[in-house]
């Protein structure tokens, strides 16, 4: 892996137009598109991307610490629409902050010139975010920049979270408005056969770094079904969702978003999670107290 509800042409070269934000997974899908229906993994520009309109999230900026060449994630989800690490091998470093503000700052003042200023600038792109090394000092320096150029603009991460336990990433991600992080399920198995993490990943661990966060982080999921090497993909039965939602119990997000697939995966097999199946997961979700947006 955290989507703007924009359509693009099938392609399997880097994208230089507007696209969807969210490197491993990122932003909200709202396209309502049918199973299995034939689109192309992409990737985004960069360092700087769209903007596209997002319903969830309006005028979206995509900002991508990662080059337009390839991927560089922590996570190798098989829904990623970015596509498979092994996929999209990058022999390029990560983007500066320096390469990264320079661009923004260009965008932000040729947006000012034509009259409408992004109603958010987005750190998401071809990968994770909060992996590249300079990571805090772009966003210490976005917040500068939207509170000279775009007062008005949110910012937002779109993270997997690997990262959320460094203190430098962790107090970055305290200084954006939309915290976003991933927890596509409490079941240390089922992660490892959805999300494929990159090295060590331990689910506890994980929702304590996100409580840590005292309410300012937003906890985004998938669920979908389907199988994947011969094993079924179903995380919206019970064996599932009553573990998560005692995540989201202890981590007390600000909001919880869940959806589903709506493009293309890089494996097949894949298929949305019912409607149904949403609502009553996202009732349930409210029920905690916990405000909660479906993307079907």
């Amino acid at each position: 892996m955290a989507r703007h509800n924009e359509r693009r042409e099938k392609t399997k070269l880097v994208k230089q137009e507007p696209a969807p934000c969210f490197g491993a997974d990122a932003m909200l899908r709202h396209n309502c598109l049918e199973e299995h229906m034939s689109m192309s993994t992409f990737l985004n520009a960069s360092p700087i991307f769209g903007p596209v309109r997002s319903r969830r999230l309006g005028l979206s900026l995509g900002v991508n610490m990662m080059p337009a060449s390839g991927k560089i994630c922590t996570f190798d989800c098989i829904y990623c629409e970015n596509g498979l690490n092994a996929e999209r091998p990058c022999h390029e470093p990560y983007n500066t902050a320096a390469v990264v503000l320079d661009a923004l700052e260009a965008k932000l003042r040729e947006m000012a010139a034509e009259g409408e200023l992004p109603d958010v600038i987005t750190f998401a792109g071809n990968g994770e975010p909060t992996a590249a090394p300079e990571f805090p000092q772009a966003i210490a320096g976005a917040v500068a920049l939207r509170d000279q150029l775009a007062p008005n603009s949110k910012i937002a991460v779109l993270s997997n979270g690997t990262r959320a336990d460094r203190p430098e990433v962790h107090d970055a991600l305290m200084m954006v408005d939309d915290n976003i992080l991933k927890l596509d399920t409490a079941d240390s198995a089922f992660i490892q056969l959805l999300d494929q993490p990159v090295g060590p990943y331990d689910v506890e661990h994980q929702i304590e770094t996100f409580a840590s966060f005292d309410g300012h982080v937003i906890i985004q999921t998938i669920f979908l079904t389907g199988e994947y090497l011969g094993k079924p993909i179903d995380n919206t039965g019970e064996e599932y969702v009553a573990p998560w939602l005692a995540a989201l119990e202890r981590i007390r997000p600000q909001e919880a978003t869940i959806y589903t697939v709506a493009r293309e995966t890089p494996v097949a097999g894949l298929a949305k999670a019912a409607p149904e199946a949403l609502d009553a997961i996202a009732a349930r979700v409210r029920a905690l107290g916990i405000p909660c947006q479906v993307s079907y």
